[in-house]
């Protein structure tokens, strides 16, 4: 016996941080000559013996101190690759023993990076990774515990049990082990004993891949096996400012969308039969489409409706399905309730090979508190605070990160950059902002801690949204990062070298509240609020807004949009198409939520479909038919986006005109050479001669009017455009002459070569 008695028991019980310095092979010198001595404890293992290649020879091994902790004496010079063959329950395997293989991913610098929070790529280092050592194919395994006593790989392959394959520690906290004969597929979680014992079985933090829930092992697979065919994409995004871009947002809960029949099993890459995924009890009949059938039925879906982008409400892995997504316990997992990393990475590939990019919702705010994710993770509040004053939403049920803690930021920071990185997305939607900025959000008095000035800010989570953006755009620029805040925080959407938080872009929270307040008022009562109308424009440049209608209006009692809207069922069609057209002639990118686009008149229902049988009566379609309309016309008018973020792209006409409850205004390109003009009636009350003024004389084409027969309107309107009259009005030389419908916005502009042809036949004659 090589090894004292003490040391067999730690490695019995588990108790020992570095069980590579009794397991494994060791060089030993008896009686003068060198050899190796091999250990090694196989729980409920009869006889094992080691097997070594290069010699041919079998050496049994002895019971040392403990009936299943196995030792024997081989006389070699080198030992490279011996392997131990098994004898339990009747069985006999052949396996390379894992504690023959000190090999690491992390280097001293990794682990100083993590320390500091600044390993952008810790996800490469950190989680499964598949590894080859000394020609023997196997899985590392490495993770962030430091104050566990100790550490365990369990899963199918051991039977879960956490005796036969114990971690060791490096600096940092950071538990490690190679396991060879391991590949894609494997199923595994990590054991974790506290100090005290009690142990704790828990999903990998870096895991790519998780069970469907309620099941919550971890997956082993290959991130690299993918063959991406969108490098057109990417390079025409590296060298594009978005921000001068349409931007029309498609915003998409996956799991409702659209739902298939249990009978009808899903069909995966190799063309085999899956296994499906039920939506809930609620629906036993049903399953949730895979990424791969979404990218068939979704993607040409929005196509047809001509947006920009999809954003998906949040698609890493969470345990429960009415959460939307928002309570996050696999950050680096897509949930495989749709299917496998490799689905979906299938599924951004084709968006972005149909020209539509890919924008994901992430929440790095709150977590939940589910015992097999963070929550308490080594035994002690690890990604959390331990003052609940700071580490708890109460309002939500969930638990805070601790911004502070440089390992924490950075499994956070890392996890942006990771979605970019393998994932290939366009952008994120961070959720939440504005619960990280301030210590008080949704507290009572007594119930947070100031911080170290005394004030309300948290000035931890602050400093983290500028270091996320600022990594995220030096690695990926041309992608977005669109924060949801809904405060008066300055500089949200501002760089960070000057102050900024870094985003940039901004939900207009203040837009959406006092434009549905206003559109939710009988039109004769808009007289007296035309300050919801125009207000926006006050502050509207000191951002970068996006205008968003999202899940959160259509949810909880607040009713669809369409069951916003007053009047009859006639009058609900033409204000939405009224709000419609008004948010995408406003300066600021676009967000609506699925079901808007055909006016569904019940709130989103996350365990439903959505109404598409609403698609077969007339208003519907003709309701989709405008925001396919909508949206060409949006995307082919750069007035209409290029300035968005500019004093100089908008300009009031008049938005005086309460009385009427009408606004008129012009948006300019960013060469100050085009222009569309706007005209906006929110009431009922059609005006045959409303006259506004315009900058240049000449043909002022109809584009666009929401009151037209094909969308279901009133079809008053201007026989396609009308002529400028040398008429000052409005402060300017010229003006027009407009027949404007009810609860209706023209879109106009001036056709030059009409114009142009007019003048010179006018010469002509003259």
């Amino acid at each position: 016996m090589t090894v004292s008695p003490e040391q067999i028991d730690r490695i019995v019980s588990n108790q020992h941080h570095d069980p590579f310095e009794i397991l494994g092979c060791h060089q030993i010198t008896e009686s003068g000559q060198s050899m190796w001595a091999v250990r090694a404890y196989l729980p409920n293992a009869e006889r094992v013996s080691v097997l070594c290649p290069e010699q041919r020879q079998e050496y049994p091994m002895t019971p040392v101190h403990h009936p299943h902790f196995f030792e024997c004496h081989i006389p070699v010079a080198e030992l490279n690759n011996y392997q131990l063959k098994i004898y339990e329950n009747g069985h006999e395997r052949v396996i390379y023993d894992p504690y023959a293989f000190r090999s690491s991913k992390l280097t001293d610098f990794d682990i100083h990076l993590f320390a500091e929070g600044n390993h952008h790529r810790i996800y490469e280092k950190l989680g499964a990774h598949l590894l080859t050592v000394d020609g023997v194919a196997g899985v590392y395994f490495a993770v962030w515990a430091p104050n566990a006593r100790n550490v365990s790989v369990i899963g199918n392959f051991n039977h879960w049990d956490g005796r036969k394959h114990q971690m060791a520690r490096r600096g940092n906290g950071i538990w490690e082990l190679f396991i060879p004969g391991l590949g894609v597929g494997e199923h595994y979680k990590y054991e974790i004993k506290n100090q005290e014992g009690h142990i704790y079985e828990k999903s990998d933090p870096y895991g790519f891949y998780q069970e469907p829930r309620p099941k919550t092992a971890s997956i082993v697979t290959d991130l690299n096996s993918y063959e991406w065919g969108d490098n057109d994409w990417l390079e025409k995004r590296r060298h594009t400012d978005p921000l001068t871009q349409p931007i029309s947002v498609f915003e998409v809960h996956l799991g409702s969308w659209l739902h298939a029949s249990m009978e009808e099993p899903p069909i995966g890459a190799d063309g085999q039969p899956q296994e499906p995924v039920q939506v809930a009890e609620l629906k036993p009949w049903a399953r949730f489409l895979t990424y791969r059938e979404l990218a068939a039925k979704l993607i040409p879906y929005v196509k047809e409706l001509g947006y920009t982008h999809i954003e998906l409400l949040p698609v890493a892995e969470h345990p429960f399905d009415g959460s939307w997504g928002y309570q996050v316990t696999g950050y680096y997992a897509p949930t495989s309730r749709y299917g496998s990393p490799q689905d979906f990475m299938y599924f951004v590939d084709q968006c972005h090979q149909n020209g539509i990019g890919v924008i994901v919702d992430w929440v790095p705010g709150h977590f939940p508190k589910d015992g097999h994710g963070l929550a308490f993770f080594d035994g002690t509040h690890l990604y959390e605070h331990a003052d609940p004053r700071k580490g708890e939403h109460k309002e939500w049920g969930t638990l805070v990160f601790n911004y502070g803690r440089h390992e924490v930021r950075n499994f956070l920071v890392a996890n942006a950059l990771f979605w970019f990185d393998k994932y290939h997305i366009d952008g994120i939607r961070v959720d939440a902002v504005a619960s990280m900025l301030y210590l008080d959000y949704a507290r009572k008095e007594g119930e947070w801690v100031p911080n170290e000035y005394g004030g309300r800010e948290n000035l931890e989570a602050a400093n983290f949204l500028r270091q996320v953006n600022h990594v995220i755009f030096s690695y990926f620029p041309g992608i977005l990062s669109i924060a949801e805040e809904s405060t008066a925080w300055p500089m949200v959407s501002w760089p960070t070298y000057m102050g900024g938080l870094g985003f940039n872009l901004k939900w207009n929270m203040g837009w959406m509240h006092d434009i549905l307040d206003y559109f939710s008022m009988d039109p004769w009562f808009r007289q007296f609020h035309q300050n919801n109308v125009t207000f926006s424009m006050w502050y509207h440049h000191s951002e970068n807004f996006m205008l968003a209608l999202s899940h959160d209006e259509v949810v909880h009692g607040k009713s669809n949009i369409i069951g916003k809207m007053p009047g009859d069922r006639w009058q609900k069609f033409a204000n939405l198409r009224c709000l419609f057209a008004y948010m995408f002639t406003h300066p600021g990118k676009k967000t609506m939520f699925m079901g808007m686009e055909f006016a569904q008149w019940s709130e989103w229902n996350v365990w439903s479909d959505l109404e598409w049988h609403l698609l077969q009566y007339e208003p519907h379609q003709q309701t989709k038919r405008f925001f396919e309309d909508l949206n060409r016309l949006y995307r082919s008018q750069p007035a209409l986006y290029t300035q968005d973020f500019k004093q100089e792209g908008f300009e009031w006409i008049d938005c005086s005109d309460n009385r009427h409850s009408v606004v008129s205004f012009i948006r300019w390109d960013k060469d100050y050479q085009d222009f569309v003009v706007v005209v906006c009636n929110f009431t009922p009350q059609p005006h045959s001669h409303y006259r506004i003024g315009v900058p240049e004389h000449g043909f002022y084409s109809e584009l666009f009017n929401s009151d037209a027969r094909e969308y279901g309107g009133s079809n008053m309107g201007n026989l396609g455009g009308k002529w400028a009259d040398e008429w000052p009005y409005h402060h300017r030389r010229y003006s027009l002459d407009l027949c404007l419908p009810p609860l209706a916005v023209l879109i106009l502009k001036l056709d030059r070569e009409k114009t142009a042809a007019e003048r010179a036949r006018y010469n002509l004659k003259s």
